[in-house]
């Protein structure tokens, strides 16, 4: 009877020790997470900024040449140096990103089947259950050029958000992730709401975003990121064609608090 006693203790205090490893680990991962997030949150900043600049210099640097201006080679300098700094801040940020211990992985099976099953019902959508990641495609998700989610895709993402809001789903946050093309945003009105394909992206998905939270998920467990054109997951045709695969909206379902 003692021995059944301190296998009892043994067994309770082994469990005790691994709930509070697990959690230590996880206040930890949190750490990490909050840390690698600023310093990416300033690059993005700093990249936005400097992609801006560089549009300014070319249109400098056009009006220059249509004057035989001298300062023709040094706006072209200075044009090829910030090029150079924006692609090693973009290399870096998705080498950053993807150390960045996000989480993303499998679900519990209750809830990627629901998951699954909701993707069979909308061509827009594609299931990654290895990553806990749902996938819209941009075009059809939204109007062309535009953050406006399109009236067609309203109701996916309302069911999404039930399946969330289910006693399988609201135990995790969700991290929506816009991306686009390498095609330039050209008509100016477009422009003007959305500078860059950095901002698109954004605008993007935080317009998913406030679909979601107008369908009650709680707002603590939302955020938005945009990756515009930098993360792309198949080759953009040459001459910046761009390619319909990288346009599009991603939702990770993360451990809640992560």
């Amino acid at each position: 009877m003692r021995t059944v006693k301190l296998s009892v203790i043994f067994g309770l205090c082994a469990c005790a020790l691994l709930v509070n490893g697990c959690s230590s680990e996880m206040q930890d991962l949190r750490i990490q997470n909050n840390t690698q997030q600023k310093l990416i949150d300033q690059l993005q900043a700093e990249l936005a900024a400097n992609t801006l600049r560089l549009e300014q210099m070319k249109k400098q640097l056009a009006a220059a040449q249509q004057t035989d201006s001298i300062e023709v080679e040094a706006l072209q300098q200075k044009i090829a140096a910030l090029e150079e700094d924006l692609a090693k801040k973009a290399e870096l940020i998705a080498s950053m990103q993807q150390r960045l211990l996000l989480g993303g992985g499998a679900l519990p099976v209750e809830l990627s089947t629901l998951l699954e099953d909701f993707a069979k019902q909308h061509d827009m959508v594609t299931y990654d259950a290895s990553r806990g990641l749902v996938k819209f495609k941009s075009d059809l998700l939204f109007d062309k050029g535009s953050d406006n989610v399109a009236a067609s895709a309203i109701e996916a993402v309302k069911s999404l958000t039930a399946i969330l809001n289910s006693e399988q789903g609201k135990k995790f946050d969700v991290v929506i992730a816009g991306h686009t093309d390498d095609i330039p945003i050209q008509k100016p009105e477009t422009r003007a709401k959305h500078p860059t394909n950095w901002h698109l992206s954004s605008h993007r998905a935080i317009a998913v975003l406030n679909v979601m939270e107008s369908n009650n998920i709680e707002s603590k467990r939302l955020s938005a990121r945009g990756f515009g054109e930098y993360r792309p997951i198949a080759e953009n045709q040459p001459g910046k064609k761009g390619n319909p695969q990288n346009r599009r909206v991603e939702i990770y379902i993360v451990a809640e608090g992560v």
